[in-house]
Order: C-alpha cells, then sequence, then structure tokens
C-alpha cells in the first residue's frame, strides 16, 4: 500500500511533479482536438460500413462483421476515455479529492486494458477469418457467417474485459500515472502486478504476431492463384483483395502503434533492479516513456477507421484499374471436376 493517509484508495503513487508541469503537459486543446478527429473518423467509417452492400451469407458479410465491430470499439474507446482525460486536463482535477476510493481510476484503467486488447484480438480474429475463407473455402458454413462473425466478436470484448477486471479481483493493481490524468496498469515488481502486466503484453503481442503469420499465409494463397497454371479461371474476386489490403494495413497499424508499448511494459516489469522503488516511485525517463508509448498505441484508434476508408475498391480501381469484380471467388482446395465445381 502507498498511500500514507489511510482515506485514500491504492491506486496513488507519490509523484512529484508541480501544477505548471501538469499545465505544460496536459493540454486540453491537443487532448480535445485528438479525440474529435479520432471520433469524426471512427464515425465516417461507421457511415461507409453501413452503406456497404454485401450479401447475408457471403465472405465479405463476415469480414465487414469484425470490422464493424473494430470500428465500434475504437469509437467507444475513444469516447470513453477521452471525456475523462479530457475533463481533467481541462480543469486540472486533483484525483485525490475527486477519486479518494480509486473507483473512477480502476474504472478508467478497465477501459483502457479492454478497449487496448479489443484492437489486436480482433486483427487476429479478423486474419484466422481470412485465413480459413481463403485457404479453407468449404470447411466453414457459409450461412451461418455473419452470425458468427458477431459471436466472434462478442467472444472477443468478454475475453479483454475478463482480463481488465483481474486487477479488481485481486492481480495486479491499476494506478494513476504521470502527469496525473489517466490511469493504466501498474509497472511494480509485486508478483501481482508482473504478472498482470506479462499477461497483457503477451497476449496483445502473440495477436500480432498470429495476425501476421496468417496474413502472411493468406496473401501467400492469393498470389499463388494469381500466378498459377488456373489463374486464367480462378482469379479472386477483388472483394477478396480488397479484404486482404484492409486486413494487412490494420496489422500494419496495431503493429507500429502497440508493439513499442508492450515490449516496453515487458521489458520494465522485468528489469533489474526493479524499475518501481518500494514506496511506488518510476523515474521521470520511465514515466515519460510510458506516457509517450501510451500516445502512440492510441493512434490506432484514430488510424483504424482510414484503413477501411482509404482502402475500399473505389480507391483501389484509382490507383490499380486491372482490378474487376470476377464471376468466381477463390477457391485453393483441391481442383473439382468441371460437372462439380461452381461459385463458391
Amino acid at each position: 500500500m502507498w498511500p500514507n493517509d489511510t482515506s485514500l484508495g491504492p491506486c496513488f503513487r507519490p509523484t512529484n511533479i508541480t501544477l505548471e508541469e501538469r499545465r505544460l503537459i496536459a493540454s486540453p486543446w491537443f487532448a480535445a482536438s485528438f479525440c474529435a478527429v479520432g471520433l469524426a473518423s471512427n464515425l465516417l467509417a461507421l457511415s461507409a460500413l453501413a452503406g456497404a452492400r454485401t450479401g447475408g451469407s457471403s465472405p465479405r458479410s463476415s469480414f465487414l462483421t469484425f470490422l464493424c465491430g473494430l470500428v465500434l470499439t475504437d469509437f467507444l474507446g475513444l469516447l470513453v476515455t477521452g471525456i475523462i482525460v479530457v475533463s481533467q486536463h481541462a480543469i486540472l482535477f486533483d484525483w485525490r479529492a475527486v477519486d479518494p476510493r480509486c473507483r473512477l481510476c480502476d474504472f478508467m484503467g478497465v477501459a483502457m486494458v479492454f478497449f487496448g486488447l479489443c484492437p489486436l484480438l480482433l486483427g487476429a480474429a479478423m486474419a484466422s477469418e481470412r485465413f480459413l475463407g481463403i485457404t479453407r473455402p468449404f470447411s466453414r458454413p457459409a450461412a451461418a457467417s455473419p452470425r458468427r462473425a458477431w459471436d466472434s466478436v462478442a467472444l472477443v470484448w468478454a475475453a479483454a474485459l475478463a482480463l481488465g477486471l483481474l486487477p479488481l479481483l485481486g492481480l495486479g493493481r491499476y494506478s494513476l500515472q504521470y502527469p496525473g490524468s489517466w490511469c493504466f496498469l501498474t509497472l511494480g515488481a509485486r508478483p501481482g502486478d508482473v504478472a498482470f502486466a506479462l499477461l497483457f503484453a503477451l497476449l496483445g503481442g502473440l495477436s500480432v504476431a498470429l495476425s501476421f503469420v496468417l496474413n502472411t499465409i493468406s496473401v501467400a494463397a492469393l498470389c499463388r492463384v494469381y500466378h498459377g497454371r488456373q489463374a486464367a479461371q480462378q482469379r479472386p474476386r477483388d472483394c477478396e483483395v480488397e479484404m486482404m489490403v484492409q486486413l494487412l494495413g490494420i496489422m500494419v497499424v496495431a503493429s507500429v502503434c502497440w508493439m513499442p508499448l508492450l515490449v516496453f511494459i515487458a521489458q520494465t516489469v522485468l528489469r533489474t533492479p526493479p524499475a518501481m522503488s518500494a514506496s511506488g516511485q518510476l523515474s521521470r525517463a520511465t514515466e515519460r516513456q510510458l506516457l509517450i508509448y501510451l500516445r502512440v498505441a492510441t493512434w490506432n484508434q484514430i488510424l483504424d477507421p482510414w484503413v477501411y476508408i482509404l482502402f475500399r475498391r473505389a480507391v483501389l480501381r484509382r490507383l490499380h484499374p486491372r482490378l474487376s469484380m470476377r464471376p468466381r471467388s477463390l477457391s485453393l482446395q483441391p481442383q473439382l471436376s468441371q460437372d462439380a465445381r461452381g461459385p463458391l
């Protein structure tokens, strides 16, 4: 327990920052502009997704269901965390006075973990769906595809929420972070803090790695169909190319935005001697690094919707005019007889 005052909750660590420093670091205009751009971008993407015309059981319909879940998650993440951060930056309230029992801090910590992990897990789920759709097109019930996609999105949300609730059940802690405007997992040396931080970092890192492996195989399969002996009769539809381009964009954005923070978290909690002192203090350099990496990670919520907006077929056709709709969809299964073969 860090607080000397027994009336305070366990989320308050010793900090050495003046009000003037907080004003210089915590700009309300930057935070408000950042959130406004992110919310507008996600609303624009949701509007485009709502207007997309797809068949009820097509592979693209399933993919757009995952994409809708991803954009909706990013929108809610910016809205929930943005309200707290912008309010704190605007009035610079004393967190100890406003939230002495750490209920708001715990809520924000859960939200940060939940909305941080969801895009990574959804990216892995989307990569798995496309991998099966391209390499095992006959093994998945197409008629149930959209419904199962929503079930998968709900399962990802439940898993991320369960992980975020672990500190409230005793594994790890959420604490107020530099410069006193947000709460996140504690980079301490206690076994519970180390276990929770590593669980968060490893789960996020494994999601990115799984996306990379499955997307690489899927792209290789698409290229093999394009350049194989039967390419003239069996080209992928341009919607399949569109989905893979969007999925690769989502993977690249997630990797660039999140991997620095995930690696930093793992390195910090495994450092010897511990990065956090027994009194709960981190060095100023470590606190600033954590803040920078967190800000980089939040760009994921702004860039995700633009992957869909910019990499739609209408835009891809302008970049590559040879893309055109094909009557056949992709099949990498053993060749069927000419009489039995039909569109997937």
